[in-house]
């Protein structure tokens, strides 16, 4: 019938321009019809199967069922494929397809006894019963619990999880006019006017300046400062206390410029990296190396780096600037935090302490660059966010090489000069070879690190070094070598190793101890832990062997080379060789002179070494010179060292491990579950991409691409963290009230279009912080009164959708750091280790002793305060700086008696009260100081503005009858200097 229509089909109705198409068309027609034949019913059902379990099946059984059936496979069962409902669980086979009614899944959720929570709806249960009726369908893949956000967990198009999108700030008809220029004001305003709120007027020139500062600076503004920007608003509005705009701007780029915020926000960050400066625990010992990740910290602020560079430089550091220590030292991070050092013998405990020490890296990483707590998926798949365990044991993988301690960092100069240094020591040590051989009595003295013997060049197959004396115990040698003469084109080679043929022998040997065998003498292995002890106090002798007759001219030894021990050092001795057994002569000895090399520049002059070693006059001229030209090099190689040590820092080292990497099953190291590789996190896949390592990939490139997912173009999550902290920080509470926590369980954003265009913004600016402090503090949200009005707070009582500035107490470090400031005695001296108000006491475990008095070496500003894990610091403890064994995102504000009674009666406070009544003295040297004056001085360093009449008249008679340091104790004391508004 097909070919009939075809072939009759009326030309005349077909235009003219197309019947030259006639065959071609015939043509397509024919090979739809028969090459592609039409879906067979079976296909068709299968399809139809498919589309209603994805659309209505699955939504059950991810929402519902997974959590308790999936991985966690409670009662045995695991509904997440086909195979393993078929199995069953501890009840037997969950689907009998085709039959519900036999089914055991069916059974249970008619009965209502699953999910035991909440049963099913009505329309669900229908659901369930059709799908077992027509067979049960399920996909070839495994269901995936994270498909999709339920009622009890976010899937991965959780609001986090998604692209950034931009929705424009709206408009209204009724905003200010000051409210029209800024988009974040207008995404503010658009939430006040649903809820029927009116904005709060701005706020005038003293609060503001003072709310600026302290959020920048973490200081009060000077009265010098006050004043100028007092006198700028007036040229500009005619009224000192409105604020102008242009006024306002230069007030911020100022306060932005300033090396103090550095100091104020990179302590914000230090926070949230949990940098702290001991290793808390059981021992808690203090580290004196990790200050220059503070000052780095510090820096990076001040410079304004871009923020995902700062990112890469934290987890790959030394990948990025491999000489140079100011990038290097990023890795720092990884390893501040708290780990147990303590140690254990068994081999499972200490798995699982190295299981610790892991996790809290990988969930500082997560919590301070995604807002993830990557945690949760140790010893499960997390309840409530979409991580699995596979995707926690990546991590694992990508930071198992990293290793706390500190490591040396080298720099192309440090090379450099390291190379010249040693072409001096070369020098020297020729110099001396000259002094040697002009007279026996010029050597070094004996030092358990390294010795150095040489002599003429003597044929010898046998070397015997016998010890005499010790400075105590039995004598230890790490290593004893025995080098070859140099000759053309052949190098000194050391033929007293085993592995060269060389056969060890001794007097006796140290019992029973692994750690000190013969068999180390020459094992060309340097250490305490691979040495030789002789068996006698104070003596014996160990001879070696070699494979054939050899020219020597050296012999080096050691007790230690690594510089931990110096006891059972040999201070007498001799060194013998031979070329056959019983042909022994002496080459080296210890010498009762032997410290003449060593003295020769500092305790004695020429002559008395000439005269004490008896010298002739040739020998004495000739001597005076070398003596000369070694104290000169000397010099040299003393100012080289000191002037290119490279430094030594607490950044952590790295080892490469490459596994197999596995899944520990309920966390436990001891039950090892599916292999997994170095990944990205599979929560981000559909908008961040991907990324996976091989097993034995390169242990810096895991970290560094690890790095680069993290700041990657698409991931959605980092710059909506980073810009929440921001806000949290500039206004107490972030858009997302959990500024580490963007899963299920944290907070909900107050603004999420907000969020979005911030996070926008920050990419726009290459991730540079500066740029969205200013957009941020210029905004009227920002410069609003922090002034209380009822019919607001009836509203919205926390001033979420900021109808006013929240007002807020200063944190410990502010209030301590403005004490010393209005008292005239904080010093801005920046960087460097820190000073301790503290004592420190270390046995076993480390104990840490808070400072009744604190001296002028204590004055500098609080973030450069050693910060020891477990330690109580009164002023500060009590204002709620946090320990720093755990992150601290979001900081605790509490009240309680301990504040008033401490900054009442802490010696510290006292003083400055004192300091702060003399400075108040020395402001007009040139004449007499009223005490109108000195009050109102006071209160403007204080409050940053003046004082009223009634103020002034009641703290004029209150100095007058108990002096100015005691007003100086109440305004200290008083809540408007420690609470912003």
């Amino acid at each position: 019938m097909t070919e009939s229509r075809l072939n009759n089909c009326d030309l005349s109705r077909i235009p003219a321009w197309a019947r030259p198409l006639r065959t071609l068309i015939v043509i397509c027609v024919w090979a739809t019809l028969f090459l592609c034949p039409p879906l067979r019913a079976d296909e068709s059902e299968q399809t139809s199967r498919e589309a209603f379990f994805r659309k209505q099946v699955e939504p059950i059984l991810v929402g519902r069922c997974l959590e308790c059936h999936g991985s966690e496979r409670k009662g045995e069962l695991d509904l997440r494929t086909k195979q393993t409902t078929l199995k069953g669980g501890e009840s037997g086979a969950a689907i009998e397809p085709s039959k519900p009614d036999e089914s055991l899944l069916y059974e249970y959720v008619v009965s209502e006894e699953m999910p035991p929570k909440t049963p099913l709806s009505a329309e669900e249960t229908a659901v369930l019963k059709r799908w077992i009726e027509q067979g049960a369908y399920f996909p070839s893949e495994p269901l995936d619990p994270f498909a999709a956000t339920t009622e009890a967990r976010a899937g991965y198009e959780w609001w986090s999880l998604r692209p950034l999108s931009l929705t424009p700030a709206p408009s209204s008809k009724t905003i200010p006019a000051g409210w029209k220029t800024s988009p974040i004001d207008r995404y503010i305003y658009a939430k006040l006017e649903q809820k029927g709120i009116e904005p709060s007027p701005s706020a005038s020139s003293r609060p503001l300046i003072r709310r600026a500062t302290y959020d920048l600076h973490g200081l009060p503004p000077t009265p010098e400062e006050i004043a100028d920007f007092l006198s700028a608003n007036k040229a500009e509005t005619g009224d000192e206390n409105v604020v102008g705009d242009k006024a306002y701007k230069t007030l911020i780029d100022r306060l932005l410029k300033s090396p103090r915020y550095g100091e104020q926000w990179g302590r914000h960050w230090l926070d949230v990296v949990r940098f702290g400066e001991s290793n808390g625990f059981e021992r808690n010992v203090i580290h004196n190396s990790v200050w220059p990740f503070r000052d780095y910290v510090i820096r990076s602020f001040n410079d304004d780096k871009p923020f995902d560079r700062l990112v890469l430089e934290h987890l790959a550091g030394d990948v990025l600037g491999p000489d140079d220590p100011d990038v290097a030292v990023g890795t720092a991070f990884l390893v501040c935090g708290p780990y147990d050092n303590v140690g254990n013998q068994d081999a499972a405990a200490a798995a699982q302490i190295r299981a610790n020490t892991i996790d809290e890296i990988i969930r500082a990483t997560g919590e301070a660059f995604l807002g993830l707590t990557v945690g949760c998926g140790r010893c499960h798949n997390h309840k409530f966010d979409p991580i699995s365990q596979q995707d926690y044991y990546s991590l694992y993988g990508t930071f198992s090489g990293v290793r706390h301690g500190e490591r040396t960092l080298k720099t192309k100069q440090s090379e450099e000069q390291a190379a010249n240094l040693a072409k001096i020591e070369k020098s020297i040590d020729a110099t001396r070879g000259k002094l040697r051989d002009l007279h026996s009595g010029f050597r070094l003295a004996v030092n358990a690190k390294l010795n150095v013997e040489r002599f003429k060049p003597t044929a010898a197959r046998y070397l015997r070094f016998t010890i005499l004396k010790t400075n105590s115990a039995e004598p230890c040698i790490d290593e004893l070598e025995a080098f070859t003469v140099a000759s053309e084109g052949k190098k000194p080679r050391n033929v007293a190793l085993a592995s060269a043929g060389g056969k060890a022998t001794s007097s006796g040997d140290f019992p029973n101890n692994p750690k000190h065998k013969l068999a180390h003498i020459n094992d060309a292995q340097v250490g305490n832990s691979r040495s030789w002890i002789s068996n006698q106090v104070g003596a014996g002798w160990v001879q070696i062997e070699f494979a054939e007759e050899q020219q020597i001219d050296r012999i080096v030894w050691g007790r230690d080379r690594n510089q931990r021990y110096a006891d059972r050092l040999a201070t007498s001795y001799k060194i013998e060789v031979a070329p056959k057994l019983g042909e022994w002569r002496v080459v080296a000895a210890s010498l009762p002179s032997q410290a003449v090399g060593n003295l020769a520049d500092k305790a004695e002059n020429d002559d008395s070494i000439i005269k004490r070693l008896g010298l002739t006059s040739v020998e004495a001229k000739r001597a005076k010179t070398l003596l000369v030209e070694l104290r000169s090099l000397r010099r040299k190689a003393d100012a080289l060292r000191k002037a290119t040590a490279p430094p030594k820092w607490w950044i952590g080292n790295f080892q490469q491990n490459n596994g197999p990497f596995h899944v520990f099953v309920g966390g436990s190291p001891q039950r090892l579950g599916a292999e997994v590789t170095p990944a990205s996190l599979k929560t981000l896949e559909r908008t961040s991409g991907k990324y996976q390592l091989q097993r034995d990939s390169a242990e810096p490139t895991r970290r560094l691409e690890l790095g680069k997912w993290i700041v990657g173009a698409d991931n959605p999550l980092t710059p909506r963290v980073l810009v929440n902290r921001l806000w949290h920080y500039h206004f107490g509470v972030g858009i997302v009230k959990t500024p580490s926590d963007f899963g299920y369980m944290g907070g909900r954003p107050s603004h999420p279009q907000l969020l979005d265009w911030l996070a926008l913004e920050l990419k726009k600016s290459s991730w540079r912080l500066k740029p969205i402090h200013k957009t941020i503090m210029l905004s009227q949200t920002y410069r609003q009164s922090g002034d209380y009005r009822v019919e607001a707070a009836n509203v919205d009582a926390e001033s979420r959708l900021l109808w006013r500035f929240p007002p807020r107490r200063l944190s410990g470090e502010e209030i301590r750091d403005a004490t010393l400031a209005v008292a005239g005695k904080l010093d801005l001296t920046m960087g460097g280790p820190g000073f301790r108000l503290f004592q420190y006491v270390q046995d076993n475990v480390a104990t840490y002793h808070p400072l009744d008095q604190h001296g002028p070496e204590t004055y500098r500003r609080a973030v450069y305060h050693h910060r020891a894990r477990a330690m109580q610091i009164d002023l500060l403890t009590e204002f709620d700086t946090p320990d720093c064994a755990f992150p601290v995102p979001r900081r605790s504000s509490t009240t309680s008696p301990l504040q008033a009674l401490t900054l009442m009666n802490h010696q510290f406070t006292l003083d400055m009260a004192e300091a702060m009544a003399v400075q108040l003295g020395k402001n007009e040297a040139a004449s007499p100081v009223t005490m109108d004056r000195q009050v109102t001085d006071a209160f403007v360093h204080c409050y940053g503005r003046e004082p009223s009449e009634v103020e002034l008249s009641a703290c004029v008679k209150l100095a007058d009858q108990h002096g100015l340091r005691s007003l100086c104790r109440v305004l200290l004391n008083s809540n408007e200097f420690i609470y912003l508004n």
